[in-house]
C-alpha cells in the first residue's frame, strides 16, 4: 500500500508540474497581453540595430504618402484594424501580413518601397490579438487566414473588381498566406509571398522547446493544444500550411533565411515540397529570422520582380 501511495503521490506531482508548464507556456504564448515583442525578437536572435537607419529612412518615406486607417469586422465579429496606403488608380494591391507579437506598421516599413516603387497600394493590417485589432487569443494564422479573406473582400470593395491582389506574409503572417491558398481565393489574388514562415503552431513550438529550452514537447504541447481548442477555437495542428498548399492554385514564392534558427529553413523546404500551383523560392544565405530582405535588398527584389513578372 505504502509503494502505491507512493506511485501516486509521484503522479500527481508531476501532473500537476506538467499542468503548471502548460498555464505557463499557454498564457505567455496565446494570450494577449502576455506575448512579448522583446521576448520574441530575442528568442529569434536577429540582430535588428544593425538595420536602424535603413528601416528609419524607409518609415519617413512611407508615413509621407497618403494613408487611412481602415477597420472592418471578422467572422467571428472581432473588429479588426489595417492601414491603408492608396496608390494611383489602386489597380493592384499588395496585402502584407505581420509577424507573432509584432503590428502591420512595423514589419514592412523597409519592404514598403518596393511596393510603393511599383505602384501597388499597401494594406497593412494587425492580425487578430495584435495592434489594434481586438481578440483576447493568437490565431497563429489558423484563424488569421479568414480574416485574409474578410480583407480581400474589403479591398475589391474598396478598388474594383478588377484589382490585382499579392498577399505577402512574413513569419507567422508567412504562415498565414500559406495556410490561405489551401482556401477558395477570389480570382484577384495573382501571387503569394511567403517569407520565413511555418508549418504549423505545434511544429514551431515544438523546435522552440527543444532547440531553445531544452524540454519535450510532451506533454505540453499537447495539453495547451487541447486548451487552445476549447479556449481559441483551433488545434496547433488543426491547420498546417505543408497540407495547405497541396490545394493551392495560385503561385507561391517561398523566401527563407539559411540562418534562421527560430524558424528552421527545413520548414521551407517542407511546404516548398508540398504545394500545388506553380512556385518558386529563394534561400538567403546567411539571413537569420525574417532578415531576408535585409541581408540581400537586391536578390529579394530580384526575386520580386521575377515572380511578379510569372503572373502577367
Amino acid at each position: 500500500m505504502k509503494k502505491g501511495r507512493a506511485a501516486a503521490l509521484t503522479a500527481g506531482i508531476l501532473a500537476a508540474a506538467a499542468a503548471g508548464e502548460t498555464v505557463y507556456f499557454y498564457r505567455r504564448t496565446m494570450k494577449r497581453g502576455k506575448a512579448k515583442t522583446d521576448r520574441t525578437v530575442k528568442m529569434a536572435g536577429t540582430d535588428w540595430s544593425q538595420y536602424a537607419d535603413f528601416i528609419a529612412e524607409r518609415k519617413e518615406q512611407l508615413l509621407a504618402q497618403p494613408h487611412e486607417d481602415v477597420y472592418i469586422e471578422s467572422d467571428d465579429n472581432l473588429k479588426l484594424h489595417a492601414t491603408y496606403f492608396p496608390q494611383g488608380q489602386e489597380r493592384k494591391a499588395a496585402i502584407c501580413l505581420h509577424g507573432y507579437t509584432s503590428e502591420g506598421m512595423k514589419d514592412y516599413l523597409a519592404l514598403s518601397g518596393y511596393y510603393l516603387r511599383h505602384g501597388y497600394s499597401l494594406l497593412l493590417p494587425d492580425a487578430r490579438a495584435h495592434g489594434a485589432s481586438e481578440g483576447e487569443y493568437v490565431g497563429f494564422g489558423c484563424l488569421d487566414r479568414q480574416d485574409v479573406l474578410c480583407w480581400i473582400d474589403w479591398l475589391l470593395e474598396r478598388c474594383g473588381e478588377e484589382t490585382e491582389i499579392l498577399l505577402h506574409g512574413t513569419s507567422m503572417g508567412g504562415a498565414t498566406v500559406l495556410m490561405a491558398s489551401g482556401l477558395t481565393l477570389p480570382r484577384q489574388v495573382r501571387g503569394i509571398i511567403s517569407d520565413c514562415g511555418f508549418t504549423s503552431p505545434k511544429e514551431v513550438f515544438t523546435h522552440v522547446m527543444h532547440s531553445m529550452y531544452h524540454l519535450p514537447a510532451f506533454p505540453v504541447i499537447p495539453l495547451a493544444s487541447l486548451a487552445n481548442k476549447r479556449l481559441a477555437g483551433y488545434g496547433m495542428n488543426e491547420c498546417n500550411a505543408a497540407r495547405e498548399v497541396r490545394k493551392a492554385s495560385v503561385p507561391i514564392l517561398m523566401i527563407h533565411g539559411s540562418a534562421d534558427h527560430f524558424v528552421p529553413a527545413s520548414m521551407c523546404e517542407k511546404i516548398y515540397e508540398n504545394i500545388a500551383s506553380p512556385k518558386q523560392k529563394l534561400i538567403v544565405e546567411g539571413a537569420a529570422h525574417a532578415e531576408s530582405y535585409y541581408k540581400d535588398t537586391e536578390r529579394y527584389e530580384q526575386a520580386l520582380d521575377a515572380f511578379i513578372a510569372s503572373l502577367s
